[in-house]
C-alpha cells in the first residue's frame, strides 16, 4: 500500500505496444524525459499508458452524459499505476484546423485585444460602444455580412467561365456549364431567348456576352427542342440560370465533392470589397487603439504588437489591458514565435510551432499539482530557441508541476532531473526501460543508444567537403519575409539550409522548381500524412502489398480455390471479413453512452474472413503476414526479390520496427517522410534527381539520424544533389555547403546572413547559427 502523498509516479506491468511488462517509478515535481531510439516504446510509456490512464481515470469521474460527448480512450494495458496526479497532453499530433482558427484564438490572446478595443478603444465621435464580440470575425455580431467573417470573397470573370472565346454557344464556348441533359437544356432556353448559339463566342456583342454569363434573371420560356426521327420531344418550360449563378449554387450547396471541385475551377479568391480582407464590420473597423485598426494590429508580428502597447496607456483600463496582454505575448515570444502575427492562421502552421503556442498558453493558466506530457517539444526549434523552451519547461516545474517530456534533442535531454532511457533497440527489441534515475548514471548502461551521444566526447571525423559540378541560381525571390533574395545551390553535393524559426527557411527551398536548368528531376519529401484513413499503410503506400497478394495468389491453395490477387485486398468486398468491411474493428453503439471501437467478432481485427485466412505463404496467413514487422517480413521474403527490395530500403531508413500492416493514421511525420524517402530509393534512378528534405530528422534519436544520413550520403555519392532544411548541428556539421538565414525570425530574417562550407559558417559574425555549429565542428 502507498502513502497518499507518495513522490513518485508508480508503473507495474505496463504491456501498452512493444512494452514488456515494464514497472519504473518516476518522481514527481521534477523535470523527466523520455529518450530512446525511435520505436523503443518511450511514447508507449508516456503517452500510451501514464497519461491515456491519467485521461482514463478523469472520465470515470465525469457524468455519464457528458462522458458520452467525450472522445473516449481505451484503457491501457497496465498492471497497476499509483501516485498519478491529473495530467495535460501537448502532442505534436494536429487537429483539424480550419480556416477561421488562429495564432490569436489558439492562444487565446485575440480575447484579450478585444476587450482592449471593446473598453479602451477611441470611438468616432457619437459611435455608441460596442461589445468585444463585434471585434470579432467569428461572430455574427463581428463579422463582415458580405463574406461572412473570412476575409476573402470567390467571384468569377469572363475568362474563367468561356476559356476559349473561338468556340460558339452550341460547340461549349462556356466552360463552366454541365455536360449532359443540364448543358444542352441551357444551350436550348438561350436559342429560345433570341442568343444565337451558332456564332463564335467572341463575336457575340458585349453587352449580350455579360447577360448570359451573369445575369441574376432567370426567365421561363417555352423550349421546342429539335426533333429527332427516333423520339417524340415535347415543347416544355425552361427556367434559365446564368454560368455565375450555376457556379455559385453548384460550389456553396452541392453535397457531391466532385462538382464542388469542378465548380471551384471557375472561381478566383479575391480580397473582399467590402472589409478589404480584414473580416470584420465597418463600426468595428472605426475603432482604434493607438491610431491602428484591430485589424491592423493583429497582422504585426508579435515582437511588434508588444513593442507598440508598452508606452499606450492612457487611461487606467487601457493601462491594465495592456499589462495583461503584453504578459501573455512574453511566453509565445520566449518560445521563438514572436515573428507570428495574431491573424495567422493555424493551417500553415507547423506541428511544432502549434505545440509551442500551446505551451505558452499553458504557462499563463496557473495550474499547479499536474502532470504536463510533452512531444518532442524541440521538433523544428533551432538550438537558440531550445534554451528558452528550457527556461519554461523549468517555469512549469517551478509552479509546482510534473514535467515529463519525450525527446531526443541532447541539450533537453541533458537538462533533466530524471531520465527514463528505454530499449535497447526498436520494435519487439525494445519495450524495456534500461535506467531510471539522474543522467549522469546513464554513462554505465552498456546497452544504452543514448548513453553513446550523451557522453562521449571524441572529435567527430573531418569529412573532405565534396566539389560541386555546378550552381542553381534560385531568385530574386520576394514572398512572405524573403526580399528579393538570391541564392546559389551547389548541385552534385549535400547543402543544408539553417536559420532560427521564422527566418525563411522554407520559403526558399520552396522556389525550387523542376523547370530550373540543372534540376533534372525534383524529388520533394514532407512530413504529411501517407494516408488519412486506418485503410492505408506501410504496405499499401510502397507499393509491397501488391506484390505480397500476387505471392498469395501463386501458392497452390489459392488457385485450387480460383482466388486472384483481389482475394487478398481488405478494401474490397470477397476476401475480407463483411461484419467489420475490412477495418478489423467495429463500432459498438451503446445507448446512453458513446459508442466505443472493439475488434470485430468475426475476425477478431484479421480484417479477412476465414476462407482466406485458410490459404498460407510458408505457415503463415495474409493477416499474419501484414503483422510482422519490417525487419521480421525482411527474412521471411529474403528470396523474393521485389518484396525483399521495398523491405532493404525502410530498413535503411530505420523503420524496422514498424509492421506492414500500420495503418497510416499511427505514424509520426518523421515516419511518413522517412517511409516517402524509402519509396523514392527503391525506384531505379536514371539521371541527375535533386532530394529537398524539410527537417527529415524530426522526431529521431541520434543514432537513428546516423542511419538516415548515410543513406542521403550515399545518394549524394552516386551524382545526385540533396537540400535539407536543419536545425541538427551535427547534420549541419557533415554537410558540403551551409546557406545560413536569419539573423532573426520574420520581419528580422529573410536574408541570407552566412553561405558556405560548414567550417566558415561556423565563423559568421552575425549569425545565430555559428556558435552552435562551432560547438560541434571537428
Amino acid at each position: 500500500m502507498y502513502s497518499p502523498h507518495d513522490p513518485y509516479v508508480r508503473v507495474r506491468g505496463a504491456r501498452e505496444h512493444n512494452l514488456q511488462g515494464v514497472d519504473v517509478d518516476i518522481p514527481r515535481d521534477v523535470l523527466t524525459v523520455f529518450t530512446g531510439v525511435s520505436g523503443s516504446g518511450k511514447s508507449s510509456l508516456a503517452f500510451g499508458t501514464i497519461y491515456a490512464e491519467a485521461q482514463r481515470r478523469y472520465f470515470e469521474s465525469v457524468a455519464p452524459y457528458a462522458r458520452r460527448l467525450i472522445h473516449q480512450v481505451g484503457a491501457p494495458k497496465v498492471g497497476e499505476i499509483s501516485g498519478l496526479p491529473p495530467a495535460v497532453s501537448l502532442q505534436q499530433r494536429r487537429s483539424a484546423p480550419t480556416s477561421r482558427s488562429s495564432v490569436g484564438t489558439v492562444t487565446n490572446l485575440s480575447n484579450s485585444l478585444r476587450m482592449l478595443f471593446s473598453r479602451a478603444g477611441d470611438y468616432p465621435p457619437g459611435a455608441e460602444r460596442l461589445d468585444s464580440d463585434a471585434f470579432s470575425p467569428n461572430t455574427v455580431a463581428g463579422a463582415c455580412p458580405q463574406c461572412h467573417g473570412l476575409g476573402r470573397v470567390h467571384r468569377t470573370t469572363e475568362e474563367l467561365l468561356v476559356p476559349d472565346p473561338a468556340l460558339s454557344i452550341r460547340e461549349g464556348a462556356i466552360a463552366a456549364w454541365p455536360g449532359a441533359w443540364q448543358g444542352k437544356n441551357l444551350r436550348d432556353i438561350l436559342d429560345a431567348l433570341g442568343y444565337d448559339v451558332d456564332r463564335p463566342w467572341r463575336e457575340l456583342p458585349a453587352k449580350e456576352r455579360e447577360w448570359i454569363l451573369f445575369t441574376d434573371e432567370q426567365p421561363v420560356v417555352t423550349v421546342h427542342s429539335v426533333r429527332e426521327a427516333h423520339r417524340i420531344q415535347r415543347p416544355y418550360q425552361g427556367t434559365y440560370m446564368s454560368a455565375r449563378r450555376y457556379v455559385m449554387k453548384t460550389f456553396s450547396d452541392s453535397k457531391s465533392p466532385t462538382l464542388r471541385a469542378r465548380a471551384e475551377r471557375f472561381l478566383a479568391a479575391a480580397p473582399c470589397p467590402g472589409c478589404g480582407g480584414s473580416r470584420l464590420r465597418p463600426e468595428a473597423l472605426a475603432v482604434t487603439f493607438a491610431g491602428r485598426t484591430i485589424a491592423e494590429l493583429a497582422a504585426l508580428p508579435l515582437t511588434e504588437l508588444a513593442d507598440l502597447l508598452k508606452g499606450e496607456a492612457s487611461s487606467e483600463t487601457a493601462r491594465v489591458l495592456t499589462e495583461d496582454l503584453g504578459s501573455r505575448i512574453a511566453p509565445v515570444v520566449e518560445l521563438g514565435l514572436g515573428y507570428l502575427a495574431l491573424d495567422r492562421a493555424t493551417p500553415t502552421l507547423s506541428a511544432g510551432e502549434l505545440q509551442r503556442l500551446r505551451l505558452a498558453t499553458q504557462l499563463r493558466s496557473g495550474l499547479f499539482g499536474v502532470v504536463y506530457v510533452l512531444d518532442e517539444p524541440s521538433a523544428g526549434l533551432h538550438p537558440a530557441d531550445t534554451e528558452a523552451l528550457l527556461g519554461v519547461l523549468e517555469r512549469l516545474k517551478a509552479a509546482g508541476n510534473t514535467v515529463f517530456v519525450v525527446e531526443h534533442h541532447l541539450d533537453v535531454v541533458s537538462g533533466a532531473d530524471w531520465l527514463v532511457d528505454v530499449g535497447p533497440r526498436a520494435g519487439e527489441h525494445g519495450g524495456r526501460v534500461l535506467h531510471s534515475g539522474p543522467v549522469a548514471e546513464l554513462a554505465t548502461v552498456a546497452e544504452s543508444a543514448t548513453a553513446r551521444f550523451l557522453f562521449d566526447d571524441s572529435p567527430a571525423a573531418v569529412r573532405q567537403v565534396r566539389t560541386p559540378r555546378d550552381q542553381l541560381k534560385v531568385g530574386p525571390v520576394t514572398r512572405h519575409n524573403l526580399r528579393g533574395v538570391t541564392a546559389e545551390f551547389p548541385l552534385g553535393v549535400f547543402t543544408a539550409v539553417t536559420g532560427v524559426s521564422g527566418s525563411g527557411k522554407s520559403t526558399l527551398i520552396g522556389e525550387i522548381t523542376e523547370e530550373m536548368a540543372g534540376v533534372g528531376r525534383l524529388v520533394s519529401v514532407d512530413q504529411k500524412p501517407i494516408g488519412r484513413t486506418p485503410r492505408s499503410n506501410l504496405a499499401t503506400y510502397t507499393g509491397l502489398f501488391d506484390v505480397v497478394r500476387k505471392v498469395f495468389a501463386a501458392t497452390d491453395e489459392a488457385r485450387a480455390r480460383g482466388y486472384g490477387v483481389g482475394r487478398f485486398s481488405f478494401n474490397v468486398a470477397g476476401g475480407r471479413c463483411e461484419t467489420c468491411q475490412g477495418e478489423g474493428f467495429v463500432s459498438v453503439e451503446l445507448l446512453f453512452l458513446p459508442s466505443t471501437y472493439a475488434p470485430c467478432p468475426d475476425c477478431g481485427g484479421a480484417r479477412y474472413n476465414p476462407e482466406t485466412l485458410q490459404v498460407a505463404y510458408r505457415e503463415r496467413n495474409i493477416a499474419q503476414v501484414l503483422d510482422l514487422t519490417v525487419e521480421a517480413a525482411a527474412e521471411f521474403f529474403a528470396d523474393t526479390p521485389a518484396v525483399a527490395r521495398s523491405l532493404r530500403t525502410l530498413l535503411d531508413v530505420g523503420l524496422g520496427y514498424l509492421r506492414l500492416g500500420q495503418p497510416a493514421t499511427e505514424l509520426s511525420g518523421g515516419e511518413a517522410q522517412r517511409i516517402k524517402l524509402a519509396s523514392e530509393l527503391q525506384r531505379g534512378r536514371r539521371g541527375h534527381t535533386l532530394y529537398l528534405l524539410d527537417e527529415p530528422t524530426t522526431g529521431l534519436h541520434p543514432a537513428d539520424v546516423e542511419v538516415l544520413m548515410r543513406q542521403l550520403h550515399g545518394l549524394v555519392d552516386a551524382g545526385h544533389t540533396v537540400v535539407v532544411v536543419e536545425h541538427d548541428m551535427s547534420v549541419v556539421a557533415g554537410a558540403d555547403w551551409v546557406i545560413d538565414l536569419g539573423p532573426g525570425g520574420g520581419d528580422a530574417g529573410g536574408r541570407i546572413v552566412a553561405a558556405g562550407p560548414p567550417a566558415r559558417v561556423a565563423r559568421a559574425q552575425d549569425s545565430a547559427t555559428a556558435r552552435y555549429l562551432a560547438r560541434v565542428m571537428p
